[in-house]
């Protein structure tokens, strides 16, 4: 269940609690958001697409440790997976466990057309504080970016700012890096200071505001290549207008 060319989406949200119904929210608003969808498989331990008839009360059922475990939609050739994950105290922002929803989609232009659709569906429906949606790979590039001593350089390879460790920010509404899409909770979006109508212009072309009053906005018309000059100058002007993300400044 895996394609060269995917697209990556992430959201950080509060722990999961219980039988948590998020997790229902989160499939059904992403089988809305994206025109055909059905998530109604899940995998066997070999890697293998079994129908779940009674798919949301399995999926609440299976809700364990703060995690719920992979459905998809069946098709091999064009996989869409998602999972919910626990990310511990020690490892967030604030020392507040957190529930991560992880998705993984073709880059195709069914895809690219809805994607901004899936991620503010999957973030709403998971209260999250905030998320991205990259192309699949994305990861190692911030990974670049994270501090992990005093003496690291102020750059990535790339010029690229370098980030706190995601441990290392006060609180959960503080997003610890730049996507492609931008998921920002209303209280994510107060943190970093947006919007304001006078610098943020051209972020607003390509930004859309939740039900919640949140915002997901967009950095670039094309899925975002750091090898292409003018989507590398792009995320570089993002983090210079939003200096807080990373912990790298206050607002």
């Amino acid at each position: 269940m895996t394609t060269p060319r995917a697209l990556t989406l992430i959201v950080y949200a509060p722990a999961l609690g219980g039988k948590d119904g998020r997790t229902v929210d989160v499939i059904h608003g992403m089988e809305k958001a994206l025109p055909g969808l059905r998530l109604e498989w899940r995998l066997s331990a070999g890697g293998r697409p079994i129908p779940l008839p009674q798919r949301d009360a399995w999926l609440l059922e299976s809700i364990e440790d703060g995690e719920f475990p992979i459905v998809c939609n069946g098709d091999v050739s064009s996989p869409v997976t998602v999972d919910g994950r626990e990310r511990p105290g020690l490892l967030s922002p604030g020392g507040q466990p957190m529930f991560e929803v992880h998705a993984k989609m073709p880059l195709d232009e069914p895809v690219i057309a809805a994607a901004a659709a899936v991620l503010e569906a999957v973030a709403e429906g998971a209260r999250a504080f905030w998320g991205h949606a990259s192309p699949y790979g994305y990861g190692s590039e911030v990974a670049q970016q994270y501090r992990h001593s005093t003496h690291a350089p102020e750059v990535s390879p790339r010029g690229l700012p370098t980030l706190n460790l995601p441990q290392k920010l006060p609180s959960p509404e503080i997003p610890c890096f730049l996507g492609w899409l931008n998921y920002w909770s209303a209280a994510a979006a107060r943190a970093i200071g947006f919007p304001d109508p006078s610098r943020d212009g051209e972020l607003l072309t390509r930004a859309r505001r939740t039900a919640s009053g949140g915002g997901v906005v967009q950095l670039t018309d094309a899925p975002l290549d750091l090898d292409n000059p003018a989507h590398l100058d792009a995320l570089k002007r993002a983090y210079e207008r939003f200096p807080v993300i990373g912990g790298r400044d206050s607002p």
